[in-house]
């Protein structure tokens, strides 16, 4: 990235402790993110993906969750080191997040235009009137027709799909420079989800806003976003432009996922499934976590932990065999 970018988290660590055990749920993470860029953040349930989303929220329940090290630095502040008055004076108005389940994070017994205008009203001090003004400007902006009428129904009076779309209404009504979208197609068919990526890239195209996008999805991203970064045990395996991540993979991880996915170019019922199963982040393997559902594993792999290392053209891989994965 050449411009100085908008958001940077540098070896993010976080743990989950309890007497009996730790879960280390993100492990050294590193990216960032630029103005107007869609940044990916791939992997299975688990891997530490909406964890490490958390903490650059300041939304982790403190304890049993630790932030052991790292910095989260935006604006010229490491947010993970400031209080939490000015906290909120960034969540939402700055950087700002749309979960998976709208249904449970929006407030059953309220109308969809009334919690959209509460937000205004709270944040920017508006009257009553003026915060309805908006809150119907912002439905129509994110495509709900009808906005006018339904901004008195109930959420439970909405599509999975419209639900989405308030909640994307109520996290773009303080104009934030970052969005971040915490699997945003979970639970929708695949039209619906084709829907939602694309008013995302729209509104990110009208309103310049940065975009990080969190997923277990490949093929969701693959015309939305710029980078992506692929997460495994708590830790970043590949990172790199989404054309080079899909048309040559250095990380055998990666790899797995794309051919696990359907295409039409593959004979029928070919999928290649990944081997076994994410590991306990209890328990982590040793050296690389993935050497036990690899298929390059050496004896190196069970005791070094690669670190990520460029392997051209901006893309960075944390294998210790990578170009035997590209090879292959």
């Amino acid at each position: 990235m050449t411009a100085a970018p908008l958001l940077e988290v540098q070896d993010l660590h976080v743990e989950f402790r309890s007497r009996e055990r730790t879960v280390h749920a993100v492990n050294g993470v590193s990216y960032q993110l630029g103005k107007g860029e869609t940044l990916a953040i791939l992997g299975e349930s688990g891997s530490g993906k909406t964890v490490s989303a958390m903490a650059v929220m300041g939304l982790l329940e403190i304890p049993p969750a630790r932030i052991v090290a790292g910095e989260v630095r935006y604006g010229g502040k490491d947010l993970l080191r400031i209080s939490e008055r000015e906290r909120r004076a960034i969540r939402g108005k700055r950087i700002a997040m749309i979960f998976q389940d709208a249904l449970s994070a929006l407030n059953p017994v309220l109308p969809v235009g009334f919690q959209i205008g509460e937000r205004l009203r709270a944040s920017e001090g508006l009257s009553r009137q003026a915060a309805r003004r908006r809150a119907f400007e912002l439905m129509n902006q994110v495509r709900i027709p009808a906005a006018a009428t339904r901004m008195d129904d109930y959420p439970h009076q909405f599509s999975g799909g419209m639900r989405q779309r308030v909640m994307i209404a109520m996290a773009l009504a303080l104009s934030p420079e970052i969005l971040i979208a915490d699997e945003p197609t979970t639970a929708l068919d695949v039209t619906v989800q084709a829907q939602i990526m694309r008013l995302l890239a729209e509104l990110q195209a009208e309103l310049g806003m940065a975009l990080m996008l969190i997923t277990h999805d490949l093929g969701v991203v693959a015309s939305v976003a710029d980078r992506i970064a692929v997460m495994y045990a708590g830790r970043i395996v590949e990172t790199g432009p989404v054309e080079a991540i899909y048309e040559t993979p250095s990380h055998p991880y990666t790899k797995g996922l794309l051919e696990s996915l359907p295409q039409s170019s593959r004979r029928r019922g070919l999928l290649t499934p990944i081997a076994g199963a994410p590991p306990s982040l209890v328990a982590i393997p040793s050296g690389c976590a993935f050497h036990p559902r690899c298929p390059l594993v050496r004896d190196r792999c069970h005791r070094e932990t690669p670190e990520l290392a460029e392997v051209g053209g901006g893309q960075w891989s944390a294998c210790h065999y990578w170009e035997e994965v590209r090879g292959a």
